[in-house]
This record gives structure tokens, sequence and C-alpha cells, in this order.
């Protein structure tokens, strides 16, 4: 099978020769094969496994997104994703990577809602007039 890993502004990985693929669902993890018959699912955050006859295992930690199998191919669209050889360094890069922006993105949602209230406040005062 060849495998896409897609974010929203790249393509994340594109391995090929992938002879196994064991993704999260929100009904919990499913095994997709090369003979498996074409399918979609709701992935949820979690781990993502590939494994390649030359590479062996590889792990991604991937952000809520959608799997979809046509044929050969496995294209896989999430948010974010990370990769790592094993779980250890993975959960490592998963802290620093994934909190960071989650951070960011609270801090940017309480600065949108304070332009929003701003605005808010100047249009009501706009039609008083």
């Amino acid at each position: 099978m060849k495998l896409e890993v897609l974010l929203p502004w790249r393509v994340f990985i594109e391995p090929t020769e992938v002879s196994r693929i064991v993704a999260e669902t929100g009904e919990g993890s499913f095994g997709v094969l090369p003979h498996r018959l074409d399918c979609v699912a709701a992935l949820v955050p979690g781990i993502l496994i590939y494994e390649t006859e030359s590479g062996g295992e590889v792990f991604l930690a991937v952000d809520e997104g959608l799997l979809v199998k046509t044929g050969a191919q496995v294209r896989v669209s999430v948010r974010r994703a990370l990769a790592g050889t094993n779980l250890e360094s993975l959960r490592q890069k998963v802290e620093q990577d994934f909190l960071v922006r989650d951070e960011n993105e609270q801090g940017m949602r309480s600065i949108m809602a304070g332009l929003e209230t701003g605005f808010m406040r100047r249009l009501a005062q706009f039609e008083h007039e």
C-alpha cells in the first residue's frame, strides 16, 4: 500500500510498500491490510502505526482527521502530526509541540474574543447615536 499523511499546508509523509496500518477511531483501533475493502474512518487524536518491510514500525501522533482507503492508496488527513520510531521519544515530542501549540491557540482565542467584544460594543454605541 501507499500511505499519504496530509497536513493542511503540506504532505507530511508518503511511504510506499506499507504492509499494515493501525489507526484509532471513536469506536476503537482498527487495522488496514493491503486487501481490505475500501473504507473511510474518522480518526481521533492518538497514535497511528504503520509498518514497511524495509523500515519496520513507525509511530505517528496525530490530531483528529480522516482516513480514506481506495485500492492500494491510503490517505490520512489530519490537522497536526509528529513521527517517531519509539513511543517514548514520540511522547516527549508531543508534550513539547502539541501542548505549546494548544497554549498559543488558547491565547489567540482570548484575543479574538476581546476583539469581538470590542466590535460589538462599538457597534452598539454607533446604533445609539
